[in-house]
């Protein structure tokens, strides 16, 4: 079976604005460029552009062999995420052009990978010499092409009988030359602009130097949570991309590095502690703690500003980094942790043997209340939601580092993901790990996790 791979790209400038898209074939086995297309579309968004794209590069391997495998790549991640049925497609103008899309070969036949922007040079090249062409009122043409460059033959008649190859080649030569895909060309809000470029979330990974034991505020792992580690959003970027990236159209997010502050005298016994208790400062391995993350900080060079929780443990945390980096700490009082009422202190089996009904109602029920008035957590995420876009809107393009807690960072988490409020007992996090979260201008959000801190344990 004959392996193709189709890498494709869309491009607008100004989203909406004058588009186009350019696609290439190549032989998965020789690397061999078999044809490449492009077409100037008019007005339409990036994101439709990227469809078309796609849509001209299937077509082709299509033409080629349609019993063939395709792996399509692109360096757009909304576009790569919803084709592989990870994502939902919301916007009415891309649901046809993602059907059409699936159906020009069988399912299973394709898969799709996301490559940096760089990577993709070729089709880039193509799509703008397809805008360039257009601007000009002109049609493009591959003879005119630059991007023959990096890969000079020519559509090649492909072996096999003769009249397959000539009658394959043929078509091939055909679907490249008009690479046309129906479905709207109209303008659309561009909500749903490429998240994955703005989605390189190295930093967090690279950052997380602590140490860490379980929370005495972390009663989802001590009703047994699981870990989620895995459950990010982002593709892992190119070795040779530095820290977060951004697409043009979107510009730099705001990205929030979630510090959990180090281990307290009550983080070891697993007891409850929220914002209602003894307030407890760090202990001597939290402190430790926090200056390993301030080292590893210090080295990727990436933090503008420092937030940090009102509470102790928090703000001593923040302090430690803090000097490291040469920042000033900024309190805030949203970030603090959740109000556990008569739970402070306590261990989780203390809590289930003297207010077995209450647990039981708070693990059912978010909108439930620890005994004694507590913070239920549905309380907790309107506050979070709250707090998360002042923040947004305060910070919009810059780096900065939230020292919280074990609720508040799982509400960011779970919020960004659009995650059920029953998450929050499925998520783990040690004492001073770290994770992080980026918000776009178009509203989305990418997630980050880096909970696995035992190896940087000296």
């Amino acid at each position: 079976m004959r392996e193709f791979i189709v890498e494709a790209d869309g491009g607008s400038r100004g989203n909406p604005g004058p588009a186009g898209y350019g696609a290439v074939v190549r032989d998965a086995a020789t690397g061999e460029t078999l044809g490449e297309a492009a077409e100037y579309l008019g007005v339409v968004t990036n994101n439709v552009a990227e469809y078309r794209g796609l849509l001209a590069g299937l077509r082709a391997a299509h033409a080629l062999d349609p019993a063939a495998r395709v792996h399509a790549r692109m360096d757009s991640k909304l576009v790569v995420e919803q084709m592989s049925g990870r994502w939902k497609i919301k916007h009415p103008d891309m649901k046809p052009l993602a059907a059409e899309a699936a159906r020009v070969f069988p399912a299973g036949q394709v898969t799709y990978e996301w490559i940096p922007r760089e990577r993709n040079k070729h089709a880039d090249r193509l799509a703008n010499e397809a805008m360039d062409a257009g601007a000009k009122g002109e049609q493009w043409s591959p003879s005119a092409s630059r991007a023959a460059l990096d890969a000079p033959s020519a559509l090649p008649e492909p072996s096999g009988p003769p009249g397959d190859a000539a009658a394959g080649a043929a078509k091939a030569r055909a679907a490249l030359a008009t690479g046309r895909a129906t479905g709207s060309t109209s303008a659309e809000s561009g909500a749903e602009a490429d998240a994955a470029d703005a989605a390189d979330a190295a930093d967090a990974a690279d950052a997380a130097e602590a140490a860490g034991a379980a929370d005495a505020a972390e009663a989802a792992d001590a009703a047994g949570a699981a870990d989620v580690r895995a459950a990010r959003t982002v593709a892992t970027p190119a070795p040779s991309t530095p820290g977060w990236s951004a697409g043009p159209d979107l510009g730099a997010p705001a990205t929030f590095v979630l510090l959990r502050h180090g281990e307290t005298p009550l983080t070891p016994q697993k007891r409850f502690s929220g914002s209602g208790g003894t307030d407890p400062s760090l202990s001597d391995v939290g402190r430790e703690q926090a200056q390993r993350v301030a080292a590893a900080l210090a080295r990727r060079g990436t933090i503008q500003a420092v937030v940090a929780s009102p509470l102790a443990r928090t703000r001593e945390t923040a302090g430690i980094v803090a000097a490291r980096l040469g920042l000033e700490v900024t309190i805030d009082d949203g970030l603090r942790e959740t109000d556990f009422g008569a739970w402070e202190g306590l261990t989780f089996g203390e809590v289930r043997e003297r207010y077995p009904d209450d647990l039981n109602t708070w693990l059912a029920d978010p909108a439930a209340e620890p005994t004694g008035g507590g913070e239920s957590f549905a309380a907790t995420a309107t506050r979070m939601a709250a707090t998360r876009d002042k923040l947004v809107a305060a910070y919009a393009g810059r780096t900065v580092l939230l020292v919280t807690h074990v609720t508040p960072i799982k509400t960011f988490v779970r919020l960004a993901l659009g995650a059920p409020p029953e998450s929050l007992f499925r998520m783990e996090l040690s004492a001073a790990s770290l994770s992080a979260v980026a918000y776009y201008a178009d509203g989305n959000a990418s997630v980050r996790l880096f909970n696995d801190t035992s190896h940087l344990r000296s």
